[in-house]
């Protein structure tokens, strides 16, 4: 233990300036003023707080870790940060009296915020879009839309959908017996995230679009749940390119062993993120020895096998020495480095971490459309936080999870100061957070 001692008396010492700069950042970019708009007052009398900064303050709330309508006190406790900030009360009306409209509407503002922030995109390469399905545990019988899982537990299945650099586009929201492999809702949730697009991204995507419309090639990864010939053909339709983890079959399972005895074929495969090769393992193409009639044309499989090791997943094919993986795409380049972009796939499990530790671990409420709601202002939330770290901060903190946020940046204390009628807030300079907030507030 150190010599240090407390002491009480101090009154002007607060929470939160990392929140509060956050706050700023969603006003300055117009988060605040898109959900204003998207969510209009209802009755006759205008309501005593704006609904578009009560939802910002709930994804303040989110940030900071909140987990329920009622952690918005917290912000309330910091009146001269946060100004008038409303009651648990008020938020829970705000969620709860949106409706089925309410995901649709949240998700839409946030997808006007994104057209202005994308306009400097590097738009010659294509724009690749990750879906992918997680649970979400309740403990609850009275929540509507709960229901077993195949896992044994109990709660929520959604459908996620996100870029290759974690920003969440669109989620859709599933008991928990829906099926990981329903190809409907994988194009759904595919032509709902399209539409949260800038245009140049989204022209030519929708389903029926002239081909000739596209701007930017659009490409989704897609894992065994996906593996389907049927959802690649309503890709195809939608000028949409694929990659898509293959399931284990007997039509690979006879493509891998005719390759075996071709030593030729196989390629050391480039490891993530540099490109050096990965010790053992190997990247080969199988389309000319596997069946894909039944597949849209232009399509390849692509198969992957390196040294097996103690934990090793469920192989493509029955080896002592190989873990096989696969994959179905109509993407063009050697294989070595079509598995290279196969394999980032896994990022939107790292996007999945990030939103269920920024609120979606839970669902508050015992109605259906208020914890759909509940879970969009999740995705909004994560992607304001996603757009301040792009624009914000650099180093650790620019890719830091939201824990490190929380701990470094958001919960960063500072002394408020008054001068010439103006509040002021000191912070420590010495703190790695607070020399982020400092160069974002006196850039050099």
């Amino acid at each position: 233990m150190t010599n240090a001692r407390l002491a009480g008396g101090g009154d002007r010492v607060v929470w939160g300036a990392g929140l509060f700069a956050l706050g700023g950042f969603a006003d300055r970019v117009g988060l605040t003023e898109a959900l204003s708009a998207a969510v209009p007052p209802r009755g006759e009398r205008a309501p005593v707080h704006d609904r578009g900064r009560v939802l910002v303050h709930a994804l303040l709330m989110l940030a900071g870790g909140g987990e329920a309508c009622t952690d918005i006190e917290h912000l309330r406790a910091q009146r001269e940060m946060f100004g008038d900030v409303a009651s648990d009360s008020t938020l829970y009306r705000t969620l709860t009296g949106l409706g089925a409209s309410g995901a649709a509407a949240l998700l839409g503002a946030a997808a006007a915020v994104r057209e202005p922030l994308w306009a400097s995109a590097d738009r010659s390469r294509p724009l690749v879009v990750d879906i992918d399905s997680t649970l979400v545990e309740v403990h609850s019988e009275n929540k509507a839309g709960a229901a077993p899982h195949y896992k044994g537990g109990f709660g929520f299945h959604p459908m996620i959908c996100s870029t290759a650099q974690g920003e969440p586009l669109w989620l859709k929201q599933r008991p928990g017996n829906a099926a990981a492999n329903h190809i409907g809702d994988h194009l759904e949730v595919l032509d709902a995230a399209v539409a949260m697009l800038p245009a140049p991204d989204a022209a030519g995507h929708r389903e029926g679009d002239d081909p000739d419309l596209v701007e930017r090639p659009l490409v989704v990864r897609i894992d065994t749940g996906g593996c389907s010939a049927k959802l690649a053909e309503g890709l195809r339709d939608r000028s949409i390119g694929y990659a898509i983890s293959a399931r284990s079959a007997p039509a690979i399972q006879a493509a891998i062993r005719g390759a075996l005895g071709e030593p030729g074929r196989w390629h050391n495969a480039p490891k993530r993120p540099d490109q050096r090769k990965r010790r053992g393992a190997q990247v080969a193409e199988l389309t000319d020895l596997a069946d894909l009639s039944g597949w849209p044309e232009r399509t390849r499989l692509v198969v992957r096998r390196e040294p097996l090791h103690p934990g090793a997943q469920r192989s493509l094919f029955p080896s002592e020495n190989f873990r096989y993986w696969g994959f179905y795409t109509d993407q063009t380049g050697h294989p070595a480095q079509l598995d290279k972009l196969m394999r980032s796939h896994a990022d939107i499990e790292d996007a999945v971490r990030r939103l269920k530790d920024s609120g979606l671990a839970r669902m508050p409420f015992t109605d259906w459309h208020a914890n759909s709601t509940w879970a969009a202002m999740c995705m909004t939330g994560l992607a304001l936080v996603g757009w301040f770290q792009t624009a914000c901060l650099t180093g650790a903190l620019a890719k830091a999870a939201p824990k490190r946020l929380r701990w470094q940046l958001w919960h960063l204390p500072a002394l408020v100061c008054h001068s010439a009628r103006r509040v002021l807030l000191r912070l420590p300079e010495q703190h790695p957070g607070a020399r982020a907030l400092l160069a974002i507030a006196h850039p050099r």
